[in-house]
């Protein structure tokens, strides 16, 4: 393989220099390696862009490339310090440990009113300009840059940044995520590559993310024939990893729009599942440490003396709970205050039922972030295990950059 080969050149070099004169060659080696930008998309929201960029990021770094990361256009801003940037910006710059300059890392947000003020005075906005201006300085500054695109291939069209536009702009091949099937797989690639072919946008791979890990021959099979014969290269499949989609007690008190009154300090715990007080089986207690319980005040006492009743008398050595939300009026006695503390459980109280807080929590939409170190590992973890990097690096390289 060129790219092998490449690697293999550096890798003499500093054998060699090492003998003689320490290891400050290294460096030269490596920027040697000069690589295409390349743009993380998907074809729709909530698919694995960000899970790819950072294992992509995290890649490239172990390899020692100097590596860059820009948002070219974000839809959710962080005032950070009086700066504004597109969230995920700040999850990358604590991975690659760069200062955030926003007209840099997250040239151009489209949020609340953006889009209508750019409509009204199109001639005071020149996003290409912004979008151009990161990548020319990210570019002589690291030896890669990863740009992460934003919901759908079409999403800030209407602006005339759509993520086909702006890879163009960023002169940047394409890698495509997006839900490992079939059916619906092949439609969803089939319809938003086009996007991308209109504007002569090279596509580097798929990658087939969040795959059912029974399926993973079939979906190989049949989906694998339709990228082969469309000559889109397969970078790997990924499997489900349910404990991705966890979310934290602090989403939840969003979620359920409640106050976390008890132990706010343990906010980063992780869901796995709900139970409701007036439901609780004992096979969900056995299963999981990550249960959050919602139950109304009133039954809060009788619901926690049953899952310790429970725990005891099936060996539950552990407190099955990692949060509590509770709704409506009602007192909590001394031993239920006591069961919370001992146990640092955030205690949520909000106005929603039950019922209510059940739905709003069911539809919470996880994303990786810096509150969630957990998942950033596992995300780095699954693409090392499943992504061909060595594909990847191949298809953006440089003609001549390891000479």
């Amino acid at each position: 393989m060129i790219f092998q080969s490449a690697r293999l050149v550096c890798f003499r070099r500093i054998v060699y220099i090492t003998e003689q004169f320490g290891v400050f060659l290294f460096i030269d080696a490596i920027v040697l390696l000069k690589l295409n930008n390349i743009y993380v998309a998907a074809t729709s929201q909530h698919v694995g862009k960000t899970t790819t960029t950072l294992g992509l990021v995290s890649a490239c770094m172990k390899l020692g490339l100097k590596t860059g990361y820009c948002k070219p256009v974000g839809q959710k801003i962080l005032d950070l310090n009086h700066l504004k940037v597109d969230k995920d910006t700040v999850l990358f710059s604590d991975l690659i440990n760069f200062k955030i300059v926003p007209e840099r890392h997250s040239p151009v947000i489209l949020g609340h009113g953006a889009v209508q003020e750019y409509l009204d005075h199109p001639e005071k906005q020149d996003l290409f300009k912004k979008i151009i201006k990161a990548e020319k300085y990210l570019s002589q500054e690291n030896n890669v840059v990863i740009y992460e695109g934003t919901g759908h291939p079409g999403v800030g069209s209407v602006v005339g940044v759509s993520n086909a536009r702006v890879a163009k702009l960023l002169n940047a091949g394409v890698i495509m995520v997006v839900e490992g099937g079939i059916g619906s797989t092949i439609d969803m690639l089939s319809m938003t590559t086009s996007l991308f072919r209109e504007q002569n946008v090279p596509i580097l791979g798929v990658i087939l993310n969040k795959v059912t890990p029974e399926k993973m021959d079939k979906v190989l099979h049949y989906t694998g024939r339709w990228l082969q014969k469309n000559n889109f290269p397969l970078l790997g499949m990924i499997p489900y990893e349910k404990t991705l989609a966890y979310p934290l007690i602090r989403m939840v008190a969003e979620a359920v729009k409640g106050v976390i009154t008890y132990n706010a300090d343990f906010a980063d715990n992780k869901v796995e599942s709900i139970i409701a007080g007036s439901l609780i089986d004992v096979n969900e207690l056995k299963s999981s440490q990550d249960l959050l319980l919602v139950v109304s005040t009133r039954s809060i006492n009788e619901a926690i003396r049953k899952i310790e009743f429970m725990a005891q008398n099936h060996g539950i050595s552990h407190c099955p709970l990692s949060g509590i939300v509770a709704n409506g009026d009602g007192q909590m006695d001394a031993h239920t205050l006591k069961y919370i503390e001992k146990n640092n459980l955030p205690l949520i109280r909000t106005e929603i039922d039950t019922y209510g807080s059940v739905l709003r929590i069911s539809k919470i939409e996880v994303k990786i972030n810096k509150n969630t170190p957990w998942k950033v590992r596992m995300a780095i973890d699954l693409f090392d295990s499943h992504i061909d990097m060595e594909q990847i690096l191949q298809s953006c390289r440089i003609p001549g950059s390891h000479s």
